[in-house]
């Protein structure tokens, strides 16, 4: 299976994937959502909180809108201690 046949990942967001070394879906769930985006994060600097939720909805097998609220708030709060 390729990265762009998981939820919330398209052409561009695989090719930067792929950019950050994760080449399939079993190594974007082996890194998980946070190490990932923590790779994107190095060469794009426009990687935000949707993407993140992106990710997490991807590996979960989901649209990113229906991610818990408690995993969201959990993605929220990674970033904001990463930002300080």
């Amino acid at each position: 299976m390729k990265l762009s046949e998981l939820p919330n990942i398209g052409k561009t967001l695989e090719q930067k994937l792929m950019n950050a070394g994760i080449t399939s879906p079993e190594q974007l769930s082996e890194t998980g959502a946070e190490n990932t985006f923590l790779k994107l994060e190095i060469e794009d600097e426009s990687a935000c909180y949707n993407m993140l939720c992106a990710l997490e909805g991807a590996i979960q097998g989901i649209r990113w809108h229906q991610l818990s609220k408690a995993r969201k708030d959990e993605l929220k709060e990674f970033l904001r201690l990463k930002r300080m």
